[in-house]
């Protein structure tokens, strides 16, 4: 584990399930990385429209503004996205979901070979989001 960000937002003005879309800027700009530089996305989804949404967000610079992020990170890589299926395809247990997201990129990870980085977000409670950046 290379670093980590916890965000909570008020779901009433930000929206539900947002504040990973707080987190990941913050996380990659205290790294200098752009959303390319990420080899895998482990991001947990509640429900399918949310990875839109929060893309949505993630590429929007309005959005990174009120992050407090003035750059861009470049579009985001759909292709490295939940390689084997999200949270909705392999389950996300009730009180195990990000032992089995962070278990899932580490194991994909290892396969990928070193150097390689992920990015393992997730949601709770409507307004929380933490996320850790990986590293081999």
């Amino acid at each position: 584990m290379v670093d980590w960000e916890i965000n909570a937002v008020n779901i009433e003005k930000e929206g539900l399930l947002m504040a990973t879309t707080f987190a990941i800027p913050r996380l990659l700009a205290r790294h200098k990385l752009r959303y390319e530089a990420i080899d895998l996305w482990e991001i947990h989804e509640a429900f399918a429209a949310q990875i839109v949404a929060n893309v949505q967000l993630l590429e929007d610079p309005m959005h990174l503004k009120n992050v407090g992020i003035l750059f861009g990170f470049g579009a985001f890589p759909w292709d490295n996205l939940n390689s084997n299926g999200g949270s909705i395809a392999i389950g996300h247990p009730f009180g195990a979901t990000r032992a089995r997201i962070i278990s899932q990129a580490i194991k994909e990870l290892s396969l990928l070979g070193p150097g390689k980085k992920a990015i393992v977000s997730v949601c709770a409670d409507g307004g929380l989001g933490t996320v850790i950046l990986l590293q081999t």
